[in-house]
């Protein structure tokens, strides 16, 4: 416990270095000399990233085959009989935080001793041009992959055709024969794509016929998307949207009214999705102290301010909304207290070890 308590201690000071707005990069890899200021997000998202993931998960499209930065903690080529859980981990806006999962990891112990954690990386065009990248690496523009919009590239593959190659290969019984759970987790941005990937996404059809179980974790995104008209009122109460003052509140990302990728082309109807999502095991892991009304990175327009004024109370509401739609929903928020807007304080904080490992302490999750 002292250990796990310094260390929250460090990394906080060393964030704090960084100029305080934690969408936190890779601190293994950053400098926390005196006096660095951390660039804002708004602008950091439009530099190349300093760190490439070294490994490539072959994507195969009509083009033939693409490929995507990511780290594996182990060699999933050679069959691992050990690993019992996997844990897929979406990085934020930036693109830098790559090693937050393997740190949650690293403090949870024994209980992660037999997890896998998979990073992929999702780069964008200018990050392939500053590293000198081969015209096969995929490559999307600053907002879309978090969407599942195409890749800017001949390719055009959604992000969450990824997450499905990732799903496909967890599910191979001949290299995991004792796998049991799958989490997809993803903090800010990252937990913007798994939401809206608990959703469209396919790949959950691989790990069912594979008989293992998927959980997603959701933490401190800036919206959610919704699956009807209705919106939080300031009391707490949800009505159908006034419209008028906000045409695009129900659009994609914020809604499934118009705009959905073409991923989900063989999707079903609204209804079906939100049956499917509902049933879903997920977790809406907050920080309490994400809840800034000009956070760095926030989303302000209408469609995102018709949610709730703070990250932090947007998930509350939205976990409120599910609640309604389905009171019977196992659809849960772990809270974590004192934690602002950091992938890696959340992710192995005790809540975070919960969401992610399972691991017993965390004493304010709600069902």
């Amino acid at each position: 416990m002292y250990r796990s308590l310094r260390n929250q201690i460090v990394l906080s000071v060393a964030i704090a270095a960084l100029g305080g707005s934690v969408e936190a990069h890779d601190l293994r890899s950053s400098s926390l000399a005196s006096g660095v200021t951390k660039m804002p997000e708004r602008e950091l998202v439009h530099t190349p990233v300093p760190v490439v993931q070294k490994g490539r998960l072959g994507i195969e499209t009509q083009l033939g085959e693409f490929e995507v930065p990511i780290a594996v903690s182990r060699d999933w080529t050679k069959p691992q009989e050990d690993v019992t859980r996997a844990v897929i981990v979406i990085h934020g806006w930036p693109r830098r935080d790559l090693r937050s999962g393997e740190h949650a990891a690293e403090e949870a112990g024994t209980v992660a001793r037999t997890t896998l954690i998979v990073t992929p990386q999702f780069l964008t065009a200018g990050d392939v041009v500053a590293h000198n990248l081969p015209s096969n690496i995929l490559r999307w523009g600053e907002d879309d992959w978090k969407v599942g919009k195409p890749s800017k590239d001949a390719a055009a593959t959604s992000a969450f055709e990824v997450v499905d190659e990732i799903l496909h290969r967890l599910a191979n019984r001949s290299i995991f024969p004792n796998l049991k759970t799958i989490v997809l987790a993803g903090h800010s941005a990252g937990g913007q794509f798994v939401q809206r990937y608990a959703v469209l996404g396919r790949g959950e059809a691989d790990v069912r016929g594979a008989q293992v179980h998927i959980r997603y974790v959701v933490a401190n995104p800036a919206t959610y998307l919704y699956l009807t008209d209705e919106r939080p009122d300031s009391n707490g109460n949800f009505a159908p949207f006034d419209s008028p003052s906000c045409p695009t509140f129900n659009h994609w990302t914020y809604g499934l009214q118009a705009g959905v990728p073409n991923y989900s082309s063989r999707a079903r109807s609204v209804d079906e999705l939100k049956a499917r999502y509902l049933q879903r095991d997920v977790i809406y892991l907050l920080g309490t102290a994400d809840n800034a009304l000009d956070g760095d990175g926030q989303d302000r327009s209408c469609a995102a301010e018709a949610q709730g004024a703070t990250r932090y109370a947007r998930g509350q509401a939205f976990d409120a909304y599910v609640h309604l739609l389905d009171p019977r929903t196992t659809h849960r928020v772990y809270r974590a207290h004192g934690i602002g807007h950091s992938s890696y304080l959340l992710f192995s904080s005790v809540c975070g070890q919960a969401a992610l490992f399972d691991k017993a302490g965390c004493d304010s999750a709600s069902e």
